[in-house]
């Protein structure tokens, strides 16, 4: 896809893509205007380590941060929130307590959200003091519970220091009283102060264990202060009405971007000329835009309104016509679809409008045997036509069968009435003949066939033809449809011209209407006003109606018969 498809793409689905970004921010402005408003406090604590050493290394930074963690997750544990919660007189923490440990650091950030924010202060301001003390608390007991343990083993070897010491004063007496110790006693003795050794030697031990357990009792380990305590905040931080409105906003456009370049992907539809020629390889001959009051009726804009731009893309659509073969001029052109519905009648009628304008004898002749509308177009009756022409034998004087029209130099063969056979009819030799006859009638010769992916009428008329004008519908004819019709038309030898786009909306016509709006704002070129001379004459009936075309040889006049005003009553093929 190309920058000016993707352009083109986006404004032609900018009121979908507005439209949802309005959607999509205007629920969000209503929600969170109406969401209750959160407001942040938040403290800040410093955690020491105790005997840090001055030169910290890679291991013992991890460390602190990992220290830091654990406070980070100690400061939400259940006995701290029921205290604070105590402390508060609150029945619990409803608050979003949030704690971030600063990387790389040993410092602690504390938030708390509440919709109260004299709450969310004093809770993020009390949360660390109840911390601090119940850490404090924990130290204290793990100290007092270890000395005394201390004091207990201590006690224990002073007891038996003093049981060994008695023990030994026995045999000291013995001694002093001149008494001579026995092996026995001797041994025993030995015994005793081995032990009372042993004894002294423990206890120094203890002693000195209990010695270093004071002296941390006296450092106190790791100390936690609140180094920026929190303030009442005066803004909420959420919801931001502003931001979300205009996050929303863009999310929701840009959804809808996707969504509408979705459909464009899916969408295998021919919109532009381009399209056309890219897809069937055909040159695009006409680009045809839909008639601006939004009327889908069959109309000869051509007709009633020479000036009008949409009749200058007629002009153009027969001036390529005419060039599309310099070396063998077009006498008899065929106008064909891909599908029902896409106006290759209105087409057509509008085609012969200008030709006639032009100045060339033109006829116009419905060889849609199955769904006949021209004769609608033009107001007039179908009771004879085509049908009856066929029966008639060569070289017969058709000019009762030619119906002329309001306009100078055109004339209409209706379909007549409807046969059995139309196929058999079309491509019959007879048929051939007819085509041949018409000829000495007219300069021009314009045949509405039915579509040709419907039935085969088109490709059996194709091959009698000078050129055929495929016509295919913008936003309507899928690129397939259109690629069979042409595709089916060439294998029968037919003489395709090209294609002419009919119904481009405004959005896609762009610069074509620039260009027609110039000439009706500057009143056209010499064809253009002559046209519409001719028809305000017609319309005011200073001219009758023009008389039949002279046969070659001998030939009569025409029926005369009453001509209607031209109408639109009929929905278009």
């Amino acid at each position: 896809m190309e920058l000016r498809q993707y352009g083109r793409t986006l404004w032609k689905w900018f009121w979908l893509i507005l439209l949802g970004a309005a959607i999509a921010g205007g629920v969000t402005y209503l929600v969170s205007s109406r969401s209750t408003p959160i407001y942040r406090a938040s403290s800040q604590l410093l955690i020491q380590q105790a005997n840090s050493p001055s030169n910290l290394q890679w291991t013992e930074v991890l460390t602190s941060e990992r220290l830091a963690a654990n406070y980070a997750r100690l400061l939400t544990t259940r006995p701290v929130l029921n205290q604070v919660a105590a402390n508060l007189r609150l029945p619990e923490i409803t608050s979003s307590i949030i704690v971030d440990p600063v990387r790389e650091t040993q410092i602690i950030v504390l938030h708390v959200e509440d919709a109260n924010p004299a709450l969310a202060t004093a809770v993020a301001n009390d949360l660390p003091a109840v911390f601090i003390s119940e850490n404090e608390k924990q130290l204290q007991q793990r100290i007092n519970t270890t000395l005394e343990a201390y004091q207990t083993q201590i006690d224990g070897v002073e007891a038996d220091i003093e049981q060994a010491q008695t023990q030994l004063q026995v045999f000291t007496a013995l001694e002093d009283d001149g008494e001579e110790l026995t092996l026995e006693q001797t041994a025993q003795r030995a015994r005793l102060e081995a032990s009372l050794a042993q004894y002294r030697s423990s206890l120094a031990e203890l002693l000195r264990n209990r010695d270093d357990v004071k002296r941390a009792e006296a450092n106190r380990g790791d100390t936690i202060t609140v180094v920026e305590p929190a303030i009442e905040p005066n803004s909420p931080v959420r919801p931001r009405v502003l931001i979300n409105t205009l996050i929303a906003a863009a999310l929701g456009a840009l959804l809808l971007t996707a969504v509408a370049f979705l459909i464009e992907y899916l969408d295998d539809t021919i919109k532009l000329p381009e399209d056309a020629t890219r897809v069937t390889g055909l040159p695009a001959l006409g680009s045809l835009v839909q008639y601006r009051n939004g009327d889908k009726g069959r109309r000869l804009i051509a007709a009633t309104n020479p000036q009008s731009p949409f009749t200058e893309s007629y002009r153009t659509l027969r001036t390529n016509i005419q060039f599309s073969s310099l070396d063998k001029p077009i006498d008899r052109l065929m106008v064909t679809s891909a599908s029902p519905g896409e106006g290759k009648s209105t087409t057509a009628a509008n085609l012969a409008v200008v030709v006639a304008q032009g100045g060339k004898r033109t006829i116009l002749i419905d060889t849609d045997l199955r769904r006949p509308v021209l004769h609608q177009i033009f107001g007039l009756p179908n009771a004879v036509g085509v049908t009856n022409a066929l029966l008639l034998p060569e070289g017969s004087d058709l000019t009762p069968l030619l119906q002329p029209t309001e306009l100078e130099n055109l004339w209409l063969l209706s379909s007549g009435p409807q046969p059995p056979n139309p196929s058999e009819l079309l491509g019959s030799h007879r048929m051939g003949e007819l085509i041949k006859e018409l000829g000495q009638y007219a300069d021009m010769l314009v045949f509405d066939s039915p579509p040709t992916l419907a039935v085969t009428d088109a490709a059996v008329l194709a091959r009698q033809m000078d050129g055929v004008l495929l016509v295919v519908e913008s936003a309507k004819t899928r690129e397939v449809a259109a690629k069979r019709a042409a595709q089916g038309l060439l294998k029968v030898n037919a003489n395709v011209l090209g294609i002419a786009v009919n119904r481009i909306s405004y959005r896609l016509a762009g610069s074509h209407y620039y260009y027609y709006d110039y000439y009706e704002n500057k009143g056209g070129d010499d064809d253009s006003d002559r046209d519409s001379n001719q028809t305000k004459r017609r319309r005011k009936g200073k001219e009758r109606p023009a008389e039949a075309p002279s046969q070659p040889a001998t030939a009569g006049g025409f029926v005369t018969s009453q001509v209607r005003q031209p109408g639109s009553s009929a929905q278009d093929v």
